[in-house]
């Protein structure tokens, strides 16, 4: 019984690499999946059933110049920038089959866009214009009640990247961060400065970002309660608009990156325990709103309005305010949602992007 154990019990027991919550249940134990007229046939049902049921979309980017060794994403890395056109090329025709076989997609109001990765900032600022302008204006956007995001990866992301995405609506972008300290970042191959993280935040407010996210992980290899305490004051300067503050995942027999690593390099039960416990108390005192498991929030940012409303919600983006009854996933193995299906695309890049110049539903 629970009751019968102790907080160090506790950790040993509940300790382990799992999936994030972001559904019900989690990837690896789904069953029964669609086939890719019964997703269809999902979708026409959920949109017939209300025309003006609101949705989202997320759109996938794999590709990244590098690879973070932590990186538990489905990534595809590369230099070659021409994957750039090719990719937009599959995405369009994976969207237009969906407009063809689902039209209420072009009528129902769609509240959200997200761009993930892998890093989106891969794509040129008029690349990322060039990807979403022919989708956007196909659909049913009300300025007043539409949230564009997207994940940015400061080592690569400059001012053309932010103005185009203002330019199309955009308001929201969280930033891969980590940690702040150099050895971590060397240990993790993502050299990130703390000026260039600090410049494009001031940056994205320049450009008129109404809300900046920092992702940190704790867990990492060469953490320890002073490097992380650091991490978490350095954050706290910068004064993010949103923390996400996410549990290191060593998965090595999934991600060989992992296997750079060994348990002994981790920090692991309540050493790895505590590294959240510091930084999550130096939040509070900062004015920050725990919201969730690993989720931080500023006491006038949209996310925390909404929980105090008893308006917040979560998806496979993570915590919205807005409630969306249907998540679209375009993309490399990206996932999408109805009230009562998961579906997710093809994992692998090449048969993905065959099969959307085919025509077909990517399942």
């Amino acid at each position: 019984m629970i009751k019968d154990l102790n907080q160090s019990q506790l950790l040993a027991k509940y300790d382990i690499p799992a999936p994030r919550y972001t559904s019900y249940p989690t990837v690896p134990y789904w069953t029964d999946n669609p086939t890719p007229e019964q997703w269809l046939e999902e979708l026409r049902r959920t949109f017939a059933k209300d025309p003006n049921t609101a949705w989202s979309m997320y759109i996938h980017i794999p590709f990244c110049e590098s690879l973070c060794t932590f990186c538990g994403c489905n990534t595809f890395i590369t230099h070659n920038h021409d994957n750039e056109t090719s990719y937009t090329q599959a995405l369009h025709a994976e969207w237009n089959t969906y407009v063809q076989e689902v039209p209420a997609l072009k009528e129902a109001p769609l509240r959200q866009i997200h761009l993930g990765g892998g890093t989106p900032t891969f794509f040129s600022g008029e690349n990322l214009k060039n990807l979403l302008r022919p989708i956007m204006a196909m659909v049913n956007i009300d300025p007043a009640h539409f949230e564009g995001s997207i994940e940015v990866g400061p080592r690569v992301t400059k001012r053309e990247h932010l103005e185009a995405l203002r330019e199309l609506g955009f308001q929201r972008i969280s930033m891969g961060v980590q940690d702040f300290n150099p050895e971590v970042q060397h240990l993790i191959n993502r050299i990130q400065p703390y000026e260039m993280t600090r410049d494009l935040t001031v940056l994205a407010r320049e450009v008129g970002f109404e809300s900046v996210n920092y992702d940190l992980i704790y867990g990492l290899p060469a953490q320890t309660p002073e490097s992380f305490r650091k991490t978490a004051e350095t954050t706290i300067e910068l004064r993010p608009d949103r923390i996400a503050l996410y549990s290191f995942a060593f998965v090595p027999w999934i991600k060989k990156a992992h296997r750079l690593f060994t348990e002994d390099d981790l920090p692991k039960g309540a050493d790895k325990r505590v590294l959240y416990e510091i930084a999550r108390d130096l939040f509070l005192k900062a004015g920050y709103v725990e919201l969730g498991l690993d989720h931080f929030a500023l006491p006038d940012d949209n996310l925390y309005l909404a929980y105090e409303r008893g308006e917040l919600h979560r998806n496979f983006m993570g915590y919205t305010d807005m409630r969306t009854d249907v998540l679209l996933g375009l993309g490399v193995s990206s996932i999408s949602e109805t009230p009562t299906c998961f579906h997710q695309n093809d994992k692998q890049i090449n048969d993905y992007k065959k099969r959307v110049l085919a025509g077909e539903i990517p399942t």
